[in-house]
């Protein structure tokens, strides 16, 4: 009680104000935020009240759903569109919209059919949601027919699998789009939502005005179940509460600011560490696995590798502050690693592109010297015009050293992310590419999908303190991939994705979802360890899994058919075939959409509610504090006071929550 009272007054004093609402163009979005128009009005900003996060992690996958609630603080009725990232591979299976007591469940239709129905219900005067994707990581949701004064809940499910590195699982997940470029021309903003004309893959945003302090506050709480005993569970970008289960579960609450993504990472006790696991999960008729194995260590170092390394820098503005001390920093610790039989270049772009030498060089102590004066003279500022520095690095290999390897260093923050898929694989070569994430949001769609196009791996630098272990992890993966040549056979007419293992480094796992008839027999993965035949054999037997592992599968192949339409495939046969996985697994993707359509009649107060209606549940701690404004900037211990709440807040939440599940 004593938790909750203090919760209470802390939250009350940092209660922030509400901002007036200011004109502000949709193009002109960021994340997190609601944007209102009634017939021929501009376009008015409605702060978010409250984003509500709930993660369940079961073994390498987790279940989320991500509730936004809203409201429309005008006088009149209103539609809305707002924007909001998820994870690149996620897949969005469930929307569900909720005005007042009423709750509408979204369908999953062909693209211009979703449109139809929302148009339809917009037009007549009943309330409606659509969910499209704009990126694999970028969604948006248009809101119809938003009553005066109006309370909106729109509730966004997924699953997908997570990440495990460098011997800990990392669970990412995005809180902020950050604004993009698109090469050559001004980036398109959002369609209209008065026009519903096919929407662009368009995601420039720029950021709200600093000076109004953070706004779009979050509650997430994550309850994980490792399945094995944990030796720690830490966040490298937020003060967390972690509240201890049992061996291999935990609790963790966050209440924040929107400002930069939540990075969870959680190390298994030593000797708890599986080499292999198989989960399946049956609905429908069907049945899929996910099958995961970590390799075995690198152990014992073979001889010394001459490299020609590339570094590419990314200087364009959206670098500035942080993310160019981290990217300095970065190349710093990397410099200082490079070996006498070495060759290296520095390649910088922003709206234009600078090689610090005509092509490689030895990395001796002239060179260096003067790599670091290059270095220490970056400063971010213009546009991203990446693909020219992207190809300058690949096509410059002068056949010097025993590997060519290209290291990234960027935010991503691009638009024309297929364009520089097409130039990797195309221009690749014997060059391997390795990107590292740098800054508080980075694009990690373009991160993770340009290290697999280049047959590396990737990083992300989410703390500046982690900045020379991160660095050093990456470049000791880059002497050589633990396994390569992998193949995986089973004893059925199975479907896998991915269906080209790619070679794996030190402290990365295989990860491979795969459709299945029946379990008999075994499945085979071989490759090459150190020159050398490798081989594991996993007995095909039914492990019963977190729902939901047919999603991932589906989300995969979805990802493959759009990666042969990029390469040229007839758009005809991709899109019939992704419908077809779309609608069957009930996914958002390019070509299919999640709409809501209010088809029940007012009732008379009388005769109650609408049968089956679900009232609003508040999330934790909701009560105890206004969360729709900005902090003001004063010359006050703001920073301290923020840290205090947050944390009675987060006490006040686990009590809440431990209530909820009470009940």
């Amino acid at each position: 009680m004593i938790g909750v009272l203090g919760a209470v007054l802390i939250g009350l004093a940092l209660a922030p104000t509400r901002p007036a609402y200011g004109q502000l163009d949709p193009q002109q979005a960021t994340s997190g935020q609601l944007f209102l128009r009634a017939a021929g009005a501009a376009w008015e900003l409605a702060p978010v009240l409250e984003t509500d996060v709930a993660i369940r992690v079961t073994g390498p996958a987790a279940r989320v759903r991500v509730v936004q609630r809203f409201t429309n603080p005008s006088d009149t009725w209103l539609e809305g569109v707002y924007v909001f990232p998820l994870p690149p591979d996620s897949a969005v299976d469930r929307m569900d919209l909720r005005v007042g007591e009423r709750v509408i469940e979204g369908r999953i239709q062909e693209r211009e059919q979703a449109r139809r129905s929302y148009a339809r219900a917009r037009r007549e005067g009943r309330r409606a949601s659509l969910v499209e994707q704009e990126r694999p990581n970028v969604f948006t949701t248009r809101i119809a027919n938003l009553a005066p004064g109006e309370a909106v809940e729109v509730a966004i499910e997924y699953q997908e699998t997570l990440d495990f590195r460098d011997g800990s699982w990392q669970l990412r997940f995005p809180l902020l789009v950050a604004p993009r470029h698109a090469s050559g021309a001004p980036e398109p903003g959002l369609p209209g939502a008065g026009s519903l004309q096919p929407a662009p893959d368009a995601v420039a945003f720029p950021l709200a005005d600093p000076a109004l302090g953070p706004r779009n506050p979050v509650t997430l709480a994550v309850e994980l179940d490792a399945g094995v005993p944990l030796a720690e569970v830490v966040s490298s970008t937020h003060v967390v509460f972690v509240q201890e289960l049992g061996s291999g579960r935990r609790r963790v609450l966050l209440r924040d600011y929107a400002d930069r993504d939540f990075v969870l990472r959680w190390r298994p006790a030593a000797g708890a560490q599986p080499t292999a696991s198989l989960l399946s999960d049956s609905q429908d008729g069907e049945t899929h696995a996910l099958l995961l194995v970590l390799p075995p260590e690198a152990g014992q170092p073979g001889p010394a590798l001459t490299r020609e390394l590339v570094f590419v820098i990314d200087t364009s503005g959206s670098m500035a502050g942080a993310s160019i001390r981290q990217t300095r920093a970065a190349l710093r610790a990397a410099l200082r690693r490079l070996g006498p039989g070495d060759h290296f270049n520095l390649i910088r772009f922003s709206e234009e592109t600078e090689s610090l030498f005509d092509s490689a060089v030895p990395a001796d102590a002239e060179h260096r010297a003067a790599a670091e004066r290059f270095v220490a003279g970056l400063e971010a500022g213009g546009g991203t015009e990446m693909l020219p520095a992207l190809r300058r690095a690949l096509e410059s290999d002068r056949g010097i050293g025993d590997v060519r390897q290209v290291v990234f260093l960027t935010d991503g923050s691009i638009a024309d992310e297929d364009a520089l898929f097409t130039a990797i694989e195309a221009g690749l070569g014997r060059s391997r590419l390795f990107t590292i994430g740098i800054g508080s949001a980075p694009n990690a769609f373009f991160l993770e999908r340009a290290a697999r196009f280049g047959r590396g791996t990737h990083s992300y630098v989410d703390n500046p303190g982690d900045v020379d272990m991160r660095v050093a992890e990456l470049l000791r993966k880059l002497e050589s991939p633990v396994l390569s040549e992998i193949e995986v056979s089973w004893n059925d007419d199975v479907e896998m994705w991915p269906a080209r293992v790619p070679d794996l480094y030190a402290g990365e796992p295989l990860v491979v979802t795969a459709r299945l008839p029946r379990f008999v027999g075994d499945v085979v993965i071989r490759g090459r360890r150190g020159g050398h035949p490798w081989e594991l054999r996993l007995p095909l037997e039914p492990h019963p899994g977190p729902r939901g592992i047919g999603g991932l599968w589906a989300r995969r192949k979805i990802a493959a058919l759009m990666d042969e339409l990029r390469r040229g495939a007839g758009a005809e046969r991709i899109r019939a075939e992704v419908l077809a996985v779309a609608l069957r697994h009930h996914l958002v993707s390019k070509f299919t959409s999640l709409v809501a359509v209010d088809v029940t009649p007012v009732r008379p107060a009388a005769e109650g509610l609408v049968s089956g209606a679900v009232p609003v549940n508040l999330p934790a701690g909701a009560e105890l504090v206004s969360l729709g404004g900005a902090l003001p900037r004063t010359a006050t211990p703001a920073p301290l006071s923020r840290l205090a709440g947050m944390l009675l807040l987060l006490t006040a939440g686990a009590l809440a929550l431990q209530g909820r599940q009470a009940r």
